[in-house]
């Protein structure tokens, strides 16, 4: 029995879009899984593969009420491979994972101009990036398309499909082409988010933009093309040019103009500082009860989850978050984590 007088009990926190357990903290050369930078188009690794549910960040974010987080590849490659979402306790990486949540991480801008471009590789411009976007999801139509073939001429022959060679690249990437997996595409600037939109709309993809970092720029363009953004981290400086426009206000803007937002911080421990961003994006206008949606419900929604976790329900996963004071303030503490009715954190005075 827990004592929650004058408390606020709300669902567990979800981080749409973390690196918690596959770039491994500490974060010594060995420890870090994040990004297979030999290839720009890598569709067929996958997170899972190199996520360490020992990772000391998983305790970490416990203390700050997130019992949910999406992990995945990063940003080097242009298709980086799929990534999860994961419950924030377990021994393995089966228990951790929650089922059907596999997305594929796409990106867009500096980060893979910067790491090919370097070798005076393809891609080392924006051009290129768009260019080798393209050139894959194209092969992935293409191997589809030789398998539907094989599948026609065996119905007609009345014999067994001969299959071409299978590609496991392919064979991923195919699930996206077919919006049976979604995209999620990291782009910052503003004209790069107009491309990850451009190229999505050529191929039907089923698409999140992440980060999002000038989506205020073009708000009502996101809002019109019903683009959801998993926007952040808030607090970064201007380390690289692509972050030169931005702004606090970004979250709050997006959201006024119609926009579904999750909140993110793109992080591993730094995770626990998540309900602290989110302060901060109310403080710079977003309407409170979006601020509570963006760590809830619509990142549930976001994420495909909304149906187990997000908010408090009969029938859903027992996740929830007790707080001391509003889960907002920066002096405020959690102190019960719940994950699936099982309490996985108690604050000790």
């Amino acid at each position: 029995m827990i004592d929650a007088t004058g408390k606020v009990v709300m669902p567990g926190l979800i981080d749409a879009h973390s690196h918690i357990g596959i770039f491994g903290e500490p974060m010594d050369e060995m420890n870090v899984d994040g990004n297979e930078m030999t290839n720009p188009a890598t569709p067929e690794v996958r997170g899972m593969d190199g996520l360490n549910p020992n990772d000391p960040a998983f305790k970490d974010v416990l203390t700050a009420g997130v019992t949910t987080v999406y992990t995945g590849p990063g940003s080097g490659n242009v298709i980086g491979g799929t990534g999860a979402a994961y419950k924030t306790v377990g021994r393995t990486v089966e228990e951790m994972m929650i089922p059907g949540t596999e997305m594929m991480k796409m990106a867009l801008g500096e980060n893979p101009k910067r790491v090919y471009g370097s070798q005076k590789k393809l891609p080392m411009t924006r051009m290129g990036n768009a260019a080798v976007l393209r050139n894959a999801l194209i092969q992935a139509q293409n191997y589809l398309e030789k398998r539907r073939r094989a599948e026609a001429k065996a119905k007609e022959e009345g014999k067994e499909p001969e299959y071409p060679e299978r590609d496991l690249r392919w064979e991923v990437l195919g699930k996206v082409v077919t919006r049976q997996m979604k995209a999620r595409i990291h782009a910052h600037r503003a004209d790069d988010i107009l491309t990850a939109i451009r190229i999505a709309r050529e191929f039907n993809l089923d698409f999140v933009i992440e980060h999002a970092t000038e989506g205020y720029k073009i708000a009502d363009i996101l809002a019109a093309e019903k683009v959801p953004c998993v926007v952040g981290p808030l607090l970064i400086g201007r380390y690289k040019l692509e972050l030169q426009d931005i702004t606090l206000r970004n979250p709050g803007i997006l959201a006024r103009a119609g926009v579904k937002i999750a909140i993110q911080m793109d992080d591993s421990s730094e995770t626990r500082w998540l309900p602290v961003n989110v302060g901060l994006a109310i403080r710079e206008g977003l309407p409170e009860e979006e601020g509570f949606r963006a760590v809830t419900i619509n990142a549930a929604e976001i994420l495909g989850i909304a149906d187990r976790l997000g908010s408090l329900e009969p029938g859903k996963d027992a996740d929830i978050a007790i707080f001391d004071g509003h889960p907002f303030q920066s002096m405020t503490h959690c102190v019960y984590t719940i994950i699936n009715g099982k309490v996985v954190y108690k604050r000790e005075d």
